[in-house]
C-alpha cells in the first residue's frame, strides 16, 4: 500500500473517530447540561455559597485536558495499541434512549439526596456481616448504593454524563498503559487482574485487545459482578469473582498485572494500605500494578479548584483526604515502586512495579 493511501486512510479514521466522539460527547454533554439546570446546584439552600481555597476551576485547562485525552485516545489507536472503539452504531440507539430515560427519571432522588446529604439509605438494607461498613453507602447519592441490578444497569451512563462522554476515552487511556506494560508479554500465559471491576465495562475492552488473556475480575457487589458477566460472556476463559479489595481470594504471587480504576479515591485513609498490601501479595515478583483515578492535587494545578467542587456536589466521604493522600508511601511500603506516570483528562494513571 502507497504511503499515499496510508495517508488517506488514517484521514478517514480519524474523520470517523472525531464524528463518533463529537456525537458522544453532545449526547452525554446534553444530559450533564440537563441535570445542571434541573438541580438544585452545589450548596444547599441556606447555607454560604462554597468557594473552594484554591482558586476556581481553570475552564481553559479543563479543556485543554480534555482534548489532550482525546488526541492520546487516537495516537493510542494509530500506534496499534487496541481496537478502535466499536460501541457507536444505530443498533444501540434503543439501549441508549432506554438508559437516558432511566437516568433522567432517577436524577430527581438523587438530587434530593443531596439535597439533604443523605447518603446511607443502604447501610440497613445491605448485610452488615458480608459488608464493610464504608462499602454501605450511596456514593455519589446514586439510588440503591452497589446493591441493586437498576444501579448497576445505570452506572455506566452516570459516569459518562459526569465526564460528558470522556469516561470510555479515559478507561482507553488506561488501556494504553497496560498495552505498554503488556509488551514481549505471551497474552495466553499472562494473568490479569481488573480490581473493582464494577460493571465490566474496562474489562470488556481489555478481552477486545488480549482476546486470549487469562483474566479475571473482582469486585464486591453481586449486581454489578452480575453485569460484568454480561460485558466479558464472550470470552470463556474470564472469571469474575465476589469479594473485598483487602482480602481478595487469590493466592499469592498468582498475577502478573493487575489494574484499579477509581477504587482507591472510595476507600477510607486505613483500607487503602490494606489493599495496597494485597495487591502485593497477589502479584508476582516483577508484576505491575497500574493504578489509575481522580488526579489529586498538584496533579494539574488550574484544575485543584475543580477537584475541592467534587465531595461538595456528590457523596465521597473518602474523597477529601484521597486528593492529599501519599501514594509513594502508601505503595512504597506495600513493596511496589513507581515506574510511569501519565494523565488522561482528570484521571492520574501511574504503574507500580513489585520487586
Amino acid at each position: 500500500m502507497s504511503d499515499t493511501s496510508l495517508a488517506a486512510g488514517k484521514a478517514v479514521n480519524t474523520a470517523k473517530y472525531i464524528a463518533a466522539q463529537g456525537l458522544r460527547t453532545l449526547w452525554y454533554g446534553g444530559h450533564y447540561s440537563l441535570v445542571r439546570r434541573n438541580s438544585s446546584g452545589f450548596t444547599r439552600p441556606g447555607e454560604p455559597k462554597f468557594i473552594p481555597s484554591r482558586g476556581e476551576p481553570d475552564v481553559a485547562a479543563m479543556r485543554r485536558e480534555f482534548f489532550d485525552a482525546y488526541r492520546q485516545d487516537l495516537t493510542n489507536m494509530d500506534q496499534g495499541l487496541y481496537p478502535r472503539p466499536r460501541d457507536f452504531h444505530p443498533g444501540q440507539l434503543a439501549d441508549a434512549i432506554r438508559h437516558s430515560r432511566a437516568f433522567m427519571q432517577d436524577v430527581a432522588a438523587v438530587d434530593e439526596r443531596r439535597l439533604h446529604r443523605n447518603g446511607v439509605e443502604v447501610r440497613d438494607e445491605a448485610d452488615p456481616e458480608r459488608y464493610p461498613t464504608y462499602y454501605r453507602q450511596n456514593f455519589h447519592y446514586q439510588s440503591g448504593g452497589w446493591f441493586t441490578d437498576e444501579s448497576a444497569d445505570l452506572y455506566d451512563t452516570q459516569v459518562e454524563v459526569l465526564f460528558t462522554g470522556a469516561a470510555d476515552v479515559m478507561r482507553r487511556c488506561v488501556l494504553g498503559e497496560l498495552a505498554r506494560q503488556m509488551k514481549g508479554r505471551d497474552q495466553r500465559k499472562t494473568q490479569f487482574l481488573d480490581l473493582a471491576c464494577g460493571t465490566g465495562r474496562f474489562l470488556s475492552m481489555v478481552m477486545d485487545a488480549y482476546p486470549r488473556l487469562k483474566a479475571s475480575g473482582l469486585d464486591l457487589s453481586p449486581s454489578y459482578a452480575a453485569k460484568s458477566r454480561k460485558a466479558v460472556s464472550d470470552w470463556k476463559q474470564v472469571e469474575i469473582v465476589e469479594g473485598q479489595a483487602e482480602a481478595m481470594p487469590f493466592e499469592d504471587a498468582s498475577q502478573d498485572v493487575i489494574v484499579s480504576i477509581y477504587l482507591f479515591h472510595e476507600l477510607p485513609p486505613r483500607v487503602r494500605p490494606l489493599v495496597a498490601s494485597e495487591i502485593s501479595r497477589v502479584l508476582k515478583p516483577g508484576g505491575k500494578f497500574i493504578f489509575a483515578d481522580s488526579l489529586q492535587f498538584g496533579d494539574t494545578p488550574e484544575l485543584d479548584g475543580l477537584l475541592e467542587y467534587f465531595p461538595e456536589g456528590f457523596h465521597e466521604p473518602y474523597y477529601k483526604g484521597y486528593l492529599s493522600e501519599d501514594f509513594e508511601a502508601v505503595f512504597g511500603q506495600a513493596g511496589l515502586t513507581r515506574v510511569s506516570k501519565s494523565k488522561a483528562f482528570l484521571t492520574k494513571i501511574d504503574t507500580w512495579e513489585k520487586a
